[in-house]
Parts: C-alpha cells; structure tokens; sequence
C-alpha cells in the first residue's frame, strides 16, 4: 500500500499580514498580493495532479487560498474543499476568529466547498473561541491531534491542507523559527509530509519527507524532540505575553 502524502500549506498574505493595526480585522480577506500568491502556487506546486482531497480551515483567507491555488484539480478531478474547524488559527485575536457558518455559505455560494463538517454539535461552536475552541496551549494542542488523527483516517492517498502559520507548528510538531512574527512558515509556502507513529502513545505524527526537508534545509540537521519541546513552551509563552498585550491595547483604545 503506497504511504499517505500530506501537502500541508499555508495560507497566502491576508490584511492583518501587512500591519499589527489590521489585527483588529474580524475573519480578513486576502490581499491583492495574496491572489497573486496563489497564482504563482499553482504554477509552482509539482504534485497538482496527484492530489486526490483537499481540506482547509474555514477562516476566509485559508478556503480562498485553497479554491485559487487548486483551482486545475478541482475543476479537473470534481474535487470540493473540505472545511474542517479544527485547522483554524491558534490566537483568539479577531483576526483569527472565524465567521458563523451561514455567513460563510453566503460568501462562498456556488464555490466548491464541503461545509458539511461545520454542522457536527462540537463544530456549531467553532469560532467562540471557547472549550475546545479556546486560544490555550492545551486546547489547541488537542485540535492539532484531532486533525492529524482525522487526516491518517482518510482513505485519499495524497492530501493538501491549507491552514495557518502558527497552527502549522502545532499539526507538524515542529517549532523551528516560531520566533520569525510567530511562525516559520511563509505565505504559501507548502511541505510535504508522511505518517509516522509517536513512540510513547502509538499515535500518528507527521514525518517531512526527505526531499521537502532538502528543499528548504538542504543539509542542515532537524532539532531533537527535546529541542523541540523546549521551542513549543518559549512559543506559547510568547504567544500569550503579545495576546494580553494586544487585549491591554485594545482596552486602552476603547476608552479614549
């Protein structure tokens, strides 16, 4: 049986990307340079016709990356995106909260998109930012396993996720230059992965393949798990110092 391969990608430049100010966007569109990001992902991307599904968050700028961006398969293999609300962003700034489902059916309206996970009782909550949903380390930690759980049950054999930079780092497990605005990963950048199993619970992680790894590392060495955890726990605490600090400001500016 041929592995699984996981193109996981994210999304290209939306309006809170060009300015700290613009995070203050609820659910923001892409850019004019982010459509043009996605134009030159599908020139770009060598897999094309190999994929067989395709799955994103639902944040506006994540599932119009997709239907850009994959546009020849989709159209050539009948392909729909499939939504699934445990790919959305880590930080409950309004940035990274979602639409209600309806709004997003609305904005999509004859688009190829599968909203059908959208409609389970936990997902009616998706955007509250709340429980499962919340900004925690935990909570997001949680979501990152489901859907790495849910993408391994699959039966497609080369899947592209499209999400965001800070929750890639926890889906991949892997921490390198979180410290670069919060994410290693740049505007439609795209890597490929397989499955592997974690030692300890016997569950699926994700493994770069060699020739992605080579792609943008060439030969330098992957961290250890130990440098990676350490990596997630400096991440987390960053993330949550500038969440307070952006929920301060804001507190301030609605007082003036």
């Amino acid at each position: 049986m041929a592995p699984v391969t996981i193109h996981c990608v994210r999304h290209a430049q939306g309006f809170h990307n060009v300015s700290v100010a613009n995070h203050a966007m609820h659910d923001p569109m892409l850019t004019p340079l982010g459509e043009e990001q996605c134009k030159a992902l599908q020139t770009k991307f060598p897999f094309m016709d190999r994929v067989d599904a395709i799955v994103a968050s639902p944040m506006k700028r994540t599932v119009y990356t997709a239907l850009h961006s994959f546009a020849p398969v989709i159209k050539d293999k009948r392909l729909k995106v499939m939504a699934l609300p445990e790919l959305q962003e880590t930080s409950d700034l309004p940035c990274d909260t979602g639409s209600n489902v309806q709004d997003l059916e609305a904005e999509f309206r004859g688009q190829p998109v599968d909203w059908s996970y959208m409609y389970t009782p936990p997902a009616k909550a998706w955007n509250s930012k709340l429980g499962k949903w919340s900004a925690t380390a935990s909570a997001v930690d949680d979501r990152a396993r489901v859907a790495r759980e849910w993408l391994y049950s699959r039966p497609e054999k080369e899947i592209v996720v499209v999400t965001h930079g800070g929750f890639l780092h926890y889906l991949i497990e892997d921490w390198m230059d979180t410290n670069k605005n919060g994410t290693g990963w740049a505007n439609t950048e795209y890597r490929s992965y397989t499955f592997g199993s974690n030692p300890r619970s016997g569950r699926p992680v994700f493994v770069e393949t060699p020739q992605s790894r080579a792609r943008r590392m060439g030969d330098d060495k992957p961290l250890s798990r130990s440098e990676q955890t350490n990596l997630q726990r400096v991440e987390s605490r960053q993330r949550a110092e500038e969440e307070k600090a952006y929920q301060k400001a804001s507190s301030i500016q609605a007082k003036v």
